[in-house]
C-alpha cells in the first residue's frame, strides 16, 4: 500500500522596519537656514538666522562645539578651503562675516550689495559669489583681501547659486525671472541665461553644493512645480526635469554616490535623485522645514538644516533608501513539502503448540501484515510481537511487546530579499515525542481445545475403568 503525506509549512517573517537613513538630529541654534562642509576641521556650518550666529557641528561627535555671533540675519554659509574660512551671508545689514575655522571668530566683515541669501566658494580663482537679491546683483569678493571686485548684474532676485568647477563657471538661480544667469569667473560677465519656464526655488543651490562635478551638470530645484531641472554646463541648456518632494528648496551633490540630496521644505523630507539615470531613488524623512543641506565627503553623511524645528538632521549616504519612508514591510513564504510514504511490511507470527498424550503436537502460524508510513519529517517506528505458548493442557501464556510512536519535526528557516538591506525569517516548529512503552502481558487460561480433551480423556478412563472393573460374566 503506498500512500501520500502532504506536509505544509507557512512562515511568516517579521513585520521589519529596517534602520533610518537619518543616524542623528543635532539641536542648534533659532531658525537654521544655511549649511555648509568644512572638510579641514571635520566640522559643519550652520547660519541660524534667528540667533545671528553660527552653530559649529563636529561630524565625528554629531555635537554642537562653537556658537560664534555673526552679522544680522545670516542666511548662507560657503567654506573657503585654501583660507580655512567660513564665509556667511547677513542678510539683514547686507554684509558677509569671515569667521576663522580654527578661532570660530570673525576675521573680517565685508560690505556687499542688499539682501544677500546665497553664497558660493569659486576655488579656482579664489573668490567668492554673493548673489544680492535686493538689487539683482552678484558680489565678487577676493578671499585674499575680503573686498569685493567686482559686481555683476544678474535676473531678479538671484537666490540660488553654484560654482561649476570644470567650466570656471557660476550658475546664478534667479526666482523672480524663471531664470539661471551662467557668471565666467575669469571676466565676472554673464554669459548665458538658461531659460527654465517656472519659477526656481528659494536657495536652490545653497553653497555651490548643487554642481555635479562627475556628469558636468547643475541641479535647481524649482519649488513651484515639485521638480528638479538638470543643466547641462556644456550646452547651458535643460537636459531633463525629475519630480521630488513638495517644495524643493535645497541641494547637494554626494560625489561619493554620484547621488543629488534635495530638501523638500513643504513635507519635511529630503528626495535622493540619481544623476546616472536622474530619477528619483528614495525619500527620507528628516525635521520640520528643511531649507538647507550639505555633503560632507569625509563622513559620506549629508546634513539637513531643518528651519521649523531648530534642528540638523544627518543622513548616512549608505544607508538603504528601501527605509526611508520608515513603513514596515511583511514578507510570507509558504513552504509545501510534499512526502514520498515509504511502505513498509510487517510480519507478526503467533506459534502454538499441543502436547498431549492422546494427540500428536499442533502447531498453528496466523501472519498479520502492518503497513506504516515514514516521512522526511515523520519518523515512525512500530513493533508488534504476540507469542502464545502452551505449558500444559491448562495454561497459555501470551507475551505482546508494543513499541510506540515517536513523532519529530524540525527547525526550519526561510530568508527573503527587498528594494535596500536582506530580511530573513526563523520559525522553529514545535517537537513532539511520545514516548516508546512496551507493555507485556501474561495469562493463565484453559484453552478450548484442552477441555475438549479433557472431556475425552475422561470419557476414555471411564470406558477403562468400567471394563477393567465390571465383574465377569457366569457361563451357562
Amino acid at each position: 500500500m503506498v500512500a501520500v503525506t502532504l506536509f505544509s509549512l507557512s512562515l511568516l517573517a517579521s513585520t521589519v522596519s529596517a534602520q533610518s537613513p537619518v543616524v542623528a538630529t543635532v539641536g542648534v541654534g533659532h531658525i537654521p537656514v544655511g549649511v555648509a562642509y568644512d572638510s579641514g576641521k571635520g566640522e559643519v556650518f550652520v547660519a541660524d538666522e534667528g540667533s545671528n550666529s553660527l552653530s559649529v557641528i563636529s561630524d565625528s561627535t554629531n555635537s554642537v562645539v562653537a556658537t560664534p555671533s555673526v552679522g544680522a540675519g545670516p542666511t548662507a554659509v560657503a567654506y573657503d578651503s585654501a583660507k580655512g574660512e567660513v564665509f556667511v551671508t547677513n542678510s539683514d545689514n547686507n554684509t558677509v562675516s569671515a569667521v576663522s575655522d580654527s578661532t570660530n571668530t570673525i576675521v573680517a566683515t565685508i560690505s556687499v550689495g542688499a539682501g544677500p541669501t546665497a553664497i558660493a566658494y569659486d576655488s579656482g580663482k579664489g573668490v567668492l559669489f554673493v548673489a544680492n537679491s535686493g538689487n539683482n546683483t552678484v558680489s565678487v569678493i577676493s578671499d585674499s583681501t575680503n573686498a569685493v571686485i567686482a559686481t555683476v548684474t544678474v535676473g531678479s532676485a538671484p537666490l540660488g547659486i553654484a560654482y561649476d568647477s570644470g567650466k570656471g563657471e557660476v550658475f546664478v538661480v534667479n526666482q523672480g525671472s524663471g531664470t539661471v544667469s551662467v557668471i565666467s569667473d575669469s571676466t565676472d560677465k554673464v554669459v548665458a541665461t538658461v531659460s527654465l519656464n517656472l519659477a526656481p526655488s528659494i536657495w536652490a543651490m545653497v553653497a555651490g553644493s548643487a554642481y555635479d562635478s562627475s556628469k558636468g551638470e547643475v541641479f535647481v530645484g524649482n519649488q513651484g512645480n515639485n521638480t528638479v531641472s538638470v543643466i547641462g554646463d556644456s550646452t547651458n541648456a535643460l537636459l531633463a526635469t525629475i519630480p521630488v518632494g513638495s517644495g524643493p528648496v535645497a541641494i547637494a551633490y554626494d560625489s561619493g554616490k554620484g547621488e543629488v540630496f534635495v530638501a523638500n521644505y513643504g513635507n519635511g523630507s529630503v528626495s535622493v535623485v540619481s544623476d546616472s539615470t536622474n530619477s528619483l531613488l528614495g525619500t527620507v524623512s528628516v525635521g520640520a522645514g528643511p531649507l538647507a543641506v550639505a555633503y560632507d565627503s569625509g563622513k559620506g553623511e549629508v546634513f539637513v538644516a531643518n528651519q521649523g524645528g531648530g534642528t540638523v538632521s544627518v543622513i548616512s549616504d549608505s544607508a538603504s533608501l528601501a527605509t526611508s519612508t520608515t513603513t514596515s514591510s511583511t514578507a510570507s513564504t509558504t513552504l509545501t513539502t510534499i512526502t514520498t510514504t515509504v511502505p513498509t511490511t510487517v510480519t507478526q507470527t503467533a506459534t502454538q503448540t499441543v502436547t498431549s498424550t492422546t494427540a500428536t503436537p499442533v502447531t498453528t502460524t496466523a501472519t498479520t501484515t502492518v503497513t506504516q508510513t515514514v516521512t522526511q519529517t515523520v519518523t515512525q517506528t512500530v513493533t508488534s510481537v504476540a507469542t502464545v505458548s502452551v505449558t500444559s493442557l491448562m495454561t497459555s501464556t501470551t507475551t505482546h511487546t508494543l513499541t510506540g510512536t515517536t513523532t519529530v519535526t524540525q527547525p526550519v528557516t526561510s530568508t527573503t530579499t527587498v528594494p535596500g538591506p536582506t530580511i530573513t525569517a526563523t520559525s522553529t516548529l514545535s517537537t513532539t515525542s511520545t514516548v516508546t512503552s512496551t507493555a507485556t502481558s501474561t495469562s493463565s487460561s484453559v484453552p478450548a481445545w484442552g477441555y475438549a480433551a479433557m472431556v475425552v480423556l475422561l470419557i476414555v478412563g471411564l470406558a477403562v475403568g468400567y471394563f477393567v472393573k465390571r465383574p465377569p460374566t457366569a457361563k451357562s
